[in-house]
């Protein structure tokens, strides 16, 4: 697998789960139990931009390693983020919520793991 299938499989995933979020924020706000839709549209919004870099990014020939470093870094904050999130609102939403943070988590550190590693072998 290259960097650029990498970042192409990043711009998909998070692409997808943007307009998932963006199109079904209520859905979203029920599941975790909370009681309002907008946070899920913000991060659907941005996933969808960050998407759009990503697959840019792909493209981008020469600039792509620096790109990527930045996407992996972006990537990585995002893990970060979101276990602080999980600690801070693990009482504030439901158990299900909490896991699908960890899982979206975990699926965002193996791209920034496997960008990483394709950026080292360059």
């Amino acid at each position: 697998m290259t960097l650029k299938n990498v970042l192409l499989i990043n711009a998909i995933s998070s692409g997808a789960t943007g307009i998932l979020l963006t199109a079904m924020s209520t859905f979203f706000a029920d599941l975790f139990a909370v009681g309002s839709s907008i946070p899920f549209m913000e991060v659907g919004v941005f996933l969808i931009l960050f998407s759009a870099f990503v697959f840019i990014s792909a493209f981008s020939g020469q600039r792509r390693k620096s790109r990527a470093k930045i996407i992996t870094v972006l990537d990585v904050t995002w893990v970060i983020a979101s276990a602080v999130a999980v600690v801070i609102l693990f009482s504030s939403i439901s158990t299900i919520g909490s896991f699908l943070i960890i899982a979206v988590a975990a699926w965002v550190g193996l791209m920034a793991y496997l960008q990483n590693k394709k950026l080292q072998s360059i």
